[in-house]
C-alpha cells in the first residue's frame, strides 16, 4: 500500500480525536469544521478498509483495528513531527556541517586566518572546506555554498554577487630596480609579463586598463604562464616579472613594501567574487551566517 498526502493528513485528523475525546474539539485544535474532520476519518477508514472508530453520541473510541493502527503510526508521527521540527530550524540555527567550495588563493590568503573565528561564534558548526581552481556541480558534490572569483560559466546555480575587487599591476622592487619602473600601461609591453591562466578558456588572460570610460588592452608577453594566484603572487615578489592580480589580498604586499602599485591612477579594471547556491530557495541560516562571515573578514560588513 503506498503512502499519500491524503493517508498521511487522515493519521494526523485521527490522532487529534483520539488526544482530544471527540471530533468538536479535535476541529477546534486543528482549525478545521466538525464535517470536515468527520470526512477525513471516513476518507481514511476507507482507504484502509476497515472501522477505526466507535461513535456513539457522548463519546469516540478506538476499534480493536483503529488501537492496532493507532499504536503503530502515532510513534511515525511524532517522528516526522520532530524531523520538520529539526529541518524547520535550520532555516534559523547555525548548526551542523556546512560543506563549501572556496577558491583557493582566496581561502589561504584571505580566509584561513579566521575560520576559527567563525567557528568559536558557531559551536555547532562543522566546516568543510574544499579549495578547487573551479566549482563544478554543487549539488553532486555535495556543496551548500561556493564561493568563487570572475564572471559565472556555470547557469544551473544561483548566483549572487558578494563585491567586486580591482585588478591591480604590480611589480617588486627588486624587480623595477633591474628593469626600470614603466611610466604608462602601454609599456608593460617592453617588460616581463607574469602571465595567469584562464581555466575556462585554457588560454592566458588578456591585460586591460581602465579609467572611467577609457579601456586600454595591453598585448603583454612573459615566459612565465601560471595556473595558481598563490604562485603568481610568491612569484612576483620574488622578482619574476609585471603581475596583474586581484587587489583583495594584495594590498598588504604593497604597504609594506614588497610590491609597488604601478598605475594606481588606472583604477577601475575589476573582478567580482560570488557565492553561488545550488538552490534559489530557503537558504539555511549557516550558509547566510558564512557568506556574513566571508564579508566581515574582509572588511566588508554582513551581508
Amino acid at each position: 500500500m503506498s503512502f499519500d498526502t491524503r493517508l498521511v493528513n487522515g493519521v494526523g485528523v485521527l490522532a487529534a480525536v483520539v488526544e482530544t475525546g471527540n471530533f468538536v474539539r479535535a476541529a477546534e485544535a486543528l482549525g478545521l469544521t466538525q464535517p470536515a474532520v468527520s470526512r477525513a476519518i471516513a476518507r481514511l477508514e476507507t482507504r484502509l478498509g476497515v472501522r477505526l472508530l466507535d461513535r456513539t453520541t457522548r463519546s469516540v473510541s478506538l476499534t480493536d483495528e483503529g488501537r492496532q493502527f493507532y499504536e503503530r503510526v502515532i510513534p511515525l508521527l511524532a517522528d516526522m513531527e520532530e524531523a520538520a521540527s529539526l529541518v524547520a530550524g535550520a532555516a534559523h540555527a547555525v548548526r551542523g556541517r556546512l560543506r563549501v567550495n572556496i577558491d583557493p588563493y582566496f581561502s589561504r590568503l584571505l580566509l584561513a586566518q579566521h575560520y576559527h573565528a567563525f567557528l568559536d561564534t558557531y559551536p555547532e558548526i562543522e566546516l568543510d572546506v574544499v579549495t578547487r581552481g573551479q566549482a563544478d556541480d554543487l549539488v553532486a558534490d555535495g556543496v551548500d555554498v561556493a564561493v568563487r572569483f570572475g564572471e559565472l560559466s556555470v547557469s544551473s546555480v544561483v548566483a549572487r554577487k558578494l563585491l567586486e575587487t580591482r585588478i591591480v599591476t604590480v611589480a617588486s622592487p627588486a624587480y623595477l630596480a633591474k628593469a626600470g619602473r614603466p611610466k604608462h600601461p602601454l609599456e608593460t609591453e617592453d617588460h616581463e609579463c607574469i602571465l595567469y591562466r584562464d581555466p575556462v578558456t585554457g588560454r592566458p588572460f588578456e591585460w586591460e586598463f581602465r579609467r572611467g570610460k577609457e579601456v586600454l588592452p595591453v598585448n603583454a608577453r612573459g615566459r612565465l604562464l601560471l595556473s595558481d594566484a598563490g604562485t603568481l603572487l610568491t612569484a612576483c615578489v620574488s622578482g619574476a616579472g609585471i603581475a596583474q592580480i586581484l587587489g583583495l589580498g594584495t594590498q598588504s604586499f604593497v604597504n609594506d613594501g614588497r610590491l609597488v602599485d604601478l598605475f594606481p591612477d588606472w583604477p577601475d579594471e575589476v573582478y567580482p567574487l560570488y557565492a553561488l547556491y545550488p538552490s534559489r530557495h530557503h537558504a539555511p541560516a549557516k550558509v547566510r551566517a558564512f557568506l556574513d562571515f566571508v564579508l566581515v573578514a574582509l572588511g566588508r560588513g554582513p551581508a
